[in-house]
């Protein structure tokens, strides 16, 4: 085994392979760059190594400065997490040309299925059944436009060099074909330096199910059977789980086989995963088409380890270390169900719009690491790259952290995971958490009707929900504001604050805005001390008590809720079992509600402007894409808000725009 590595990549996979390391005795380097000094991946490795500013492309796809740093710390071989580097074959030959073990497939095989169309040629060269499409070199946009028209909408247009749902993009008509085209491609080569692209028929209602593949320097190849990830947005993951729901013993045997096969056709040796679009039939058995290789280890595998009971970043170590599979393929086992959350920096009500800022609070359930003994645990697992304290910004890849649950049944599993998003409390960026819930509650999702359309197809379910009534979030507010009076209290009578005269009650106004609207609370003690609180037009009996750790029992009208209440500044957020709410306390004496500025177009995030899609004069509609900006690694169209004029381009392409920078002025038709 060895006794250092290097491991190329950062947030919460660094975290993941550093804790194994540390369990098998194998120190560590982490690699960081200006953006990450700090970071929780460094603090989770014994070294860490400088190399570069923020932009990846001036540090983590810098591969001679991390090359620099496995020699000058001594690292025996570098693991590369996934994504950055971890699929550039180019950088696999330099690790071996360098005297350091990559640990991953070698460069031939990244090389082979590197490229969506290669690889497509050689599995229907092996007899492996194709999606219809054209993967040929020539990507001259007519021939693009034609063969789209030939293959006939809907189509999917691919980056051949991609991977992680960027660079892809749906067109159901042949008029949008060259702008989705160019989007597409200009996505490609700002992720992948390539922006080849391939193009297939669009499998309707298709579903998402790849086989993880192990395979060995001794000739050795398994799998560890499947992983269902339908559930996606915007072509990413979103939740994912095995064993894939309504597979057969059969299907699952068959396209095991035809995963090992596939490495085998390319002498994979490592951690792999062999993706396919399925369909399901009209008797309902499944047929799955080959749609590509991924030659790394997957962000979900921990739903592999959570049914089989291994570690497979210790599978990864062994094998680099030509040490052959720890099991057979008789000897893996498939016990119950595991699911995986991906809790991101976004707004899902904005279309998934990343959000950038400092986790104020990062408060997780009860949970246990992967290195958990058998029997397993019923408490989640969490990988994570961020801590409390720390800051996400507009750099990299907006997940947070993954929650991982397991049961015996998928139904045990999803009461599980429903339990683990309710105590998982993050405040400071705007997360998906409520909506992993609702999508975890939704009838489609509880019964396994699945498909990669299954966000847009719930839509009515899922977006634009009131995530917690006014009456509980103000009850929330109250409790907390009781519980730092009763903080403050002294001894003797003169310095109570709970409101106490001498004749008659005392009555308290508590101004709030939540969603941009403003409310009144108003909470009245009578002489007896009982506590009235009156909110959207109905007074209630209402009662606290804090638990402590900004917890609180809170009974209002009845019911009985315990909340967890944090507070920066006059931003409250509120957390009940049954959701979780943002609010204002205004303070009446200092504020007054602000009317929104008309007129301008500002950036919802910090990033790049790409493309401006007007120019000064030109008249617009509402609705209408006047600018694309990249941030995170992903393209957003920005849209006029109303009907007007531009007046003015405030940025050019190329300039870097800060959170709420205007890039635009409208004029007219206000």
């Amino acid at each position: 085994m060895f006794k250092k590595i290097l491991i190329a990549n950062r947030g919460e996979i660094a975290c993941r392979v550093a804790a194994t390391a540390r369990r098998l005795g194998v120190r560590t380097v982490a690699v960081y760059s200006d953006a990450d000094a700090d970071a929780r991946h460094v603090r989770a490795c014994d070294e860490a190594v400088h190399i570069g500013a923020a932009p990846p492309r001036e540090s983590y796809l810098q591969w001679q400065r991390i090359l620099d740093a496995a020699r000058v710390t001594g690292a025996q071989a570098v693991h590369p997490g996934y994504g950055f580097l971890s699929e550039n074959a180019d950088f696999a030959q330099a690790c071996a040309d360098a005297g350091l073990v990559f640990i991953g497939p070698p460069a031939g095989a990244i090389r082979a299925m590197g490229s969506k169309a290669a690889a497509k040629t050689l599995m229907e060269k092996a007899g492996v059944p194709l999606v219809p499409g054209y993967h040929g070199r020539d990507n001259d946009a007519a021939l693009l436009a034609r063969e789209a028209a030939r293959i006939g909408y809907p189509v999917l247009i691919k980056a051949s060099a991609g991977g992680g749902g960027k660079g892809m993009r749906r067109v159901d008509k042949a008029e949008d074909f060259a702008a989705s085209l160019a989007s597409c491609q200009r996505e490609a080569q700002a992720s992948f330096g390539d922006d080849h692209v391939l193009v297939e028929r669009y499998v309707l209602r298709p579903r998402h199910i790849e086989i993880q593949v192990f395979a060995d320097s001794l000739g050795h190849c398994i799998h560890l059977n499947e992983r269902d990830c339908s559930v996606q947005r915007r072509h990413q993951k979103v939740l994912e789980e095995s064993p894939a729901p309504g597979l057969t013993e059969a299907r699952r045997a068959e396209l095991g086989a035809a995963a090992v096969a596939a490495a085998r056709a390319v002498g994979y040796v490592g951690a792999g995963t062999v993706e396919f679009v399925a369909e399901e039939l009209d008797d309902g058995d499944i047929r799955a088409y080959f749609m590509e290789m991924n030659t790394r280890l997957q962000v979900e595998h921990p739903v592999t380890e959570a049914v089989t009971g291994l570690d497979l970043v210790e599978w990864q170590l062994r094998v680099a270390a030509g040490q052959p599979l720890p099991l057979t393929q008789a000897q893996v086992a498939l016990r119950g169900h595991a699911i995986e959350a991906r809790l991101c920096a976004e707004s899902p009500d904005a279309n998934f719009l990343p959000a950038t800022g400092t986790l104020h609070v990062a408060r997780w359930p009860a949970h246990v690491s992967f290195e958990r003994s058998d029997p397993i645990d019923f408490k989640p697992r969490i990988d994570r790259g961020f801590d409390e304290g720390d800051t996400i910004g507009p750099h990299y890849d907006s997940m947070i952290a993954k929650l991982i649950v397991h049961g015996d049944t998928r139904a045990q599993a999803l009461a599980r995971l429903d339990a683990a998003l309710a105590a998982t409390h993050i405040v400071g960026v705007s997360t998906n958490v409520a909506f992993l819930r609702r999508v975890v509650a939704s009838a489609a999702f509880a019964t396994a009707d699945l498909d990669t359309a299954l966000i847009e197809r719930e839509r009515a379910a899922l977006f634009d929900h009131a995530p917690l009534p006014l009456e509980c979030a103000a009850a929330g507010v109250v409790a907390r504001e009781l519980a730092l009076e009763a903080a403050l209290q002294g001894d003797d009578p003169w310095s109570r604050r709970d409101g106490w005269r001498l004749f008659g009650g005392a009555t308290r106004r508590f101004d709030l805005e939540l969603a941009g609207a403003p409310h009144r609370a108003t909470l009245h003690r009578g002489h007896d001390g009982a506590l009235t609180l009156a909110v959207a037009g109905q007074s209630m009996p209402f009662s606290s008590r804090t638990l402590g750790n900004d917890r609180h029992d809170v009974q209002l009208a009845g019911q009985r809720w315990t909340l967890a209440v944090y507070a920066q500044g006059e931003r409250i957020t509120v957390f009940a079992p049954h959701g979780s709410q943002a609010l204002h306390e205004i303070d009446p004496l200092a504020h007054a509600f602000e009317a929104a500025v008309a007129g301008s177009l500002t950036a919802p995030m910090p990033g790049k402007v790409v493309a401006f899609l007007a120019q000064a004069g030109d008249q617009v509609k509402a609705g209408q894409a006047l600018a694309v900006m990249e941030a995170m690694k992903m393209e957003h169209t920005i849209a006029a808000p109303r009907d007007g004029t531009v007046a003015e381009l405030l940025y050019a392409v190329g300039d870097q725009v800060a959170e709420g920078g205007e890039l635009l002025r409208l004029e007219g038709a206000a």
